[in-house]
């Protein structure tokens, strides 16, 4: 995409709006109005997503602002929309799904960028299939933290403006309150959408999709005078980002929970959050999804399944793309992958060169990770600041073990390949904490700021959204915060629902 020129800060009334993704007509959305949300009042709001799209910060104390934000207005330039689409769940297609609880207002445009003002929880819609549409302010929290969390990790990700709250209930498996999240992306565009006309065979809704998408967000490819190799570029333009999305995702050990293709976005950005989780106690089979029986969707499969789900959109293509020049294109979805990942890594273990051996260190060092229940986030960081020339046995890092001795037979090769490097210890162990955080949403944080807001205090949920923008400084008032969970939080389980 892009660069975008940012605009001067702007009231509402200011904001340059447009229909956006609408534009490509009735096939496409469903013309909804949200829901109005009964007495809503303000949980949280994001000045940092103000910033990004052209809004001055002081608007959210409007009460203009706090209606836009529960669904009881709108734009009035802008007829709101819903978007259909399908998708692969659990491997298994569903012809139509769609945005059940999700309304866009407007599309923003704030220099050369668009974004989407878009409604979570805001009410039913023609998609919602038997749902109620809402949100509750359970999962508007998750996504709220986990999406600016994200964002402050350098991984692409929609972004959070606000939570709206209200009393009213919604049922789910017990009873909660509703709550409606503002959520901000470029475009929240899926494979799936590609998926919806393809398998109903309307290959020219497939031909506008593409069309658009490329026109708004892959611009250069417009250069591209052939149309069919046009159209192969976008596919590995989407499947490079999907891999390097993928190696991101790995680096810092977070498991989405419900890669189902309706779930991926086009732009290479994390959507929908719902059942995530950030690996604790390292394991490759880590499943923060209960309801996800077979592991589908495991930590360690994340990257296999990026690849199957490319492989879904090129399906979903392939009235546009020729099937070899589509096998091109998802060939480069593996290289993608494994250049971010080695280089994630290589900053994350403080190595500034290459050699080849370097992964079967990285990988020695995960399985003895695995097998001693190290905890992946806590592990790194204290690697940050391990010496080559500290003392030979580092209890800083050695008491996060209980078989010591697998650790020290790892420490022995690590400090051998430290040699090779030229960089001296201060300036190697500044590098690995500007690439390993301190910080992460855990679970448990995430669960003691709902349960504060449950009962209407938000002020757990304001410091730990506050500590999650930088994790990478120290902030050693803060320190509890990057703890491991305690024994009572460690099985934490979270669903579709979350």
């Amino acid at each position: 995409m892009e660069a975008a020129t940012a605009a001067r800060p702007a009231a509402l009334e200011a904001l340059e709006l447009g229909e956006g993704y609408a534009t490509l007509g009735e096939r496409f959305v469903e013309r909804r109005a949200p829901t109005p949300l009964p007495e809503p009042y303000p949980v949280a709001f994001n000045p940092d997503v103000a910033a990004l799209i052209g809004l001055e910060a002081e608007q959210a104390q409007r009460p203009e602002f706090l209606r836009l934000a529960a669904g009881n207005a709108r734009f009035s330039s802008v007829e709101p929309f819903a978007a259909v689409y399908a998708g692969h769940q659990f491997g298994t297609f569903v012809p139509q799904l769609g945005d059940g609880r999700a309304i866009t207002l407007a599309e923003i445009s704030n220099g050369d960028e668009p974004f989407e003002w878009q409604l979570k929880g805001a009410g039913s819609t023609a998609f919602s299939r038997f749902g109620d549409g809402r949100a509750v302010l359970r999962s508007t929290i998750r996504e709220y933290l986990c999406s600016e969390a994200m964002a402050a990790l350098g991984i692409p990700t929609t972004r959070a403006l606000a939570i709206a709250g209200s009393d009213e209930p919604v049922f789910r498996e017990v009873p909660e309150t509703a709550a409606v999240l503002t959520r901000i992306a470029p475009s929240h565009l899926r494979f799936g959408t590609f998926e919806f006309f393809h398998y109903r065979r309307e290959f020219d809704g497939v031909k506008l999709l593409a069309d658009y998408a490329i026109r708004r967000f892959f611009p250069r490819l417009l250069a591209i005078s052939a149309e069919s190799e046009r159209y192969a570029a976008f596919l590995r333009e989407v499947a490079e980002r999907t891999g390097r999305l993928m190696a991101r995702w790995q680096a810092v050990g977070f498991a989405h929970g419900v890669m189902n293709t309706d779930n991926m976005s086009i732009l290479g950005l994390t959507l929908d959050y719902g059942p995530f989780g950030f690996v604790e106690a390292f394991d490759p089979g880590f499943i923060c999804n209960h309801t996800d029986a077979g592991g589908r969707y495991a930590f360690a499969r994340q990257p296999t399944i990026g690849l199957w789900n490319c492989k879904a959109l090129a399906a979903a293509l392939s009235s546009l793309v020729a099937e070899d020049d589509a096998t091109a294109a998802l060939a480069e979805y593996q290289p993608a992958f494994r250049e971010t990942y080695l280089g994630l890594l290589r900053a994350k273990f403080g190595l500034e060169t290459s050699r080849p051996e370097d992964v079967d260190l990285f990988s020695s060092c995960f399985d003895a990770l695995h097998e001693g229940r190290v905890d992946h986030t806590i592990f790194f960081r204290a690697l940050s600041s391990l010496g080559s020339e500290s003392a030979p046995y580092d209890d800083r890092v050695a008491e996060l073990f209980e078989n010591r001795a697998q650790w020290y037979d790892w420490q022995r090769a690590y400090r051998t390949r430290l040699e090779g490097e030229t960089r001296g210890d201060d300036a190697r162990a500044a590098a690995m904490r500007a690439a390993n955080p301190k910080y992460v949403l855990r679970n448990y944080l995430a669960q003691r700021a709902i349960e504060a807001a449950q009962q209407k205090d938000y002020t757990e949920l304001e410091r730990l959204h506050e500590i999650l923008r930088h994790p990478f400084d120290e902030q050693p008032e803060w320190e509890a915060y990057a703890a491991a969970p305690p024994e009572s939080a460690r099985h934490i389980e979270v669903s579709c629902s979350s």
